[in-house]
């Protein structure tokens, strides 16, 4: 694609880095078959091609969003399966993540989707006040038909069942590994998924020290950054990141580390693009070397070699988030992982297809959100499974509120078959049976 930004404007770092992606797409039009959105509207402006010509204009003419951009790049999943579909190798991630800093900085919202975004900004990373909200949003649950918007319809319904307990897990500390210590990683606890469901990190804790690895929960990690800055807020998805990357060094240069692991495959995908995130930044060095050890914990788990389990006679329907296969391209394996612990493995019609969650997507755009777990959900029951495993919590709350088989993460179903408790979603299916 041919652009005409000035030398002025390319000296910006993210012009240029959005003129590199924009020099790349040759208009094929193939990232439109794997395009959620577009699958659902069928308006041009709702695939790949059609919100970068959008982003091109805007970025290059520099002006101010205006309404009909921001409906199409607000409408954009950030899925990603544009990526892997692309066969010139477009990375359109970066370049949605500059559009969306450039709506930021330069479109006024209405005021009541204004208050939305502060509100889920000033939430969800936090995991202490989203338990609170939580809890809020359970109370006011059976008035959510007297709201008027959707949005906030969405927010109550949010809200599971169930809020855990805290887990002390959680807090700064370490685990010794079990027998001789193979390797020594830190764990990323995160933020949203400590308050919606804490045996996801439990059972990793577990799991890795059995296989020998020594784990840290490094003190000042928190929250990956991803929620804010897919909302185009640059300066607190930044300053996240940087608590991060200054926890994280710090335990590299004490007793070190092999591994960052993290076991929420959304926020996987943005540490692992730290190292561009911080590329101008005085933390660059520091942010590039915690990328470079940035893994999902079935990355790791191929390293330590889960020991093979016999059959469980359990039908696993496993659906691959987003953010796994296509943000961080990682596949196959989960996948090996679940058959050599002794499930049988099935993957839905259509797995390349987003289930709708993507952060706070589901929150902000529940019509579409709502069509695309339905699609989700039926493809997947349709393999009839005993369980339906993931390896990211926005992905499993998504499906988990469409259907009635037990939801679990994939870190669950693996410390199980080595000697992990059953997981409690699996426990209470059968309670109610």
């Amino acid at each position: 694609m041919q652009t005409n930004f000035t030398p002025e404007q390319l000296r910006d770092p993210d012009v240029a880095r959005s003129n590199e992606v924009l020099r790349a797409c040759v208009h094929c039009g193939m990232c439109t078959a794997t395009c959620p959105t577009y699958a659902i509207l069928g308006d041009e402006l709702d695939s790949p091609r059609g919100r970068i010509y959008l982003i091109k204009d805007m970025l290059e003419n520099d002006r101010p969003a205006d309404a009909k951009t921001v409906k199409h790049i607000d409408r954009c999943l950030s899925c990603l399966a544009c990526m892997t579909t692309c066969p010139s190798g477009v990375h359109y991630m970066h370049l949605v993540d500059h559009a969306r800093a450039h709506i930021e900085a330069t479109y006024t919202r209405p005021p009541m989707e204004r208050a939305l975004r502060w509100v889920l900004a000033k939430i969800l990373p936090h995991p202490t006040r989203f338990r609170l909200a939580l809890a809020a949003a359970k109370l006011g649950r059976p008035l959510r038909g007297l709201m008027p918007d959707a949005r906030l319809r969405a927010m109550l319904e949010m809200a599971p069942k169930r809020i855990p307990p805290v887990s002390r897990n959680d807090d700064p500390q370490v685990f010794p590994a079990q027998g001789e210590r193979r390797m020594r990683v830190a764990l990323m606890t995160g933020c949203a998924q400590r308050a919606l469901n804490t045996d996801i990190n439990d059972a990793t804790i577990r799991l890795l020290t059995r296989l020998g690895a020594e784990v840290v929960v490094a003190e000042g990690a928190g929250c990956c950054g991803a929620l804010t800055h897919h909302m185009g807020k640059t300066h607190e998805s930044h300053a996240s990141a940087a608590a991060n990357i200054r926890a994280w060094w710090a335990e590299m240069q004490g007793a070190g580390l092999d591994a960052v692991v993290i076991n929420t495959s959304g926020c996987g995908t943005t540490v692992k693009d730290y190292g561009h995130m911080f590329r101008n930044d005085n933390l660059a060095e520091k942010a590039k070397a915690i990328s470079g050890i940035a893994m999902d914990i079935s990355e790791l788990l191929m390293k330590l070699h889960v020991p093979e389990g016999a059959d469980r006679g359990l039908r696993v329907a496993y659906h691959s988030a987003c953010s796994l296969q296509h943000g961080q391209q990682i596949k196959t394996a989960p996948k090996d992982l679940l058959r050599r612990a002794g499930f049988e493995v099935v993957e839905p019609r259509d797995a390349h297809l987003c289930c709708g969650s993507a952060g706070t997507y589901n929150l902000m755009q529940p019509k579409l959100s709502g069509e695309l777990k339905a699609r989700k959900v039926r493809t997947l029951e349709a393999k009839s499974p005993d369980i339906i495993a993931a390896g990211n919590i926005g992905c499993m709350m998504q499906i988990g509120s469409g259907t009635g088989v037990p939801v679990v993460h994939t870190v669950e179903l693996l410390d199980w078959a080595t000697g992990g408790p059953e997981p409690r979603a699996l426990r209470e299916a059968r309670a109610t049976a």
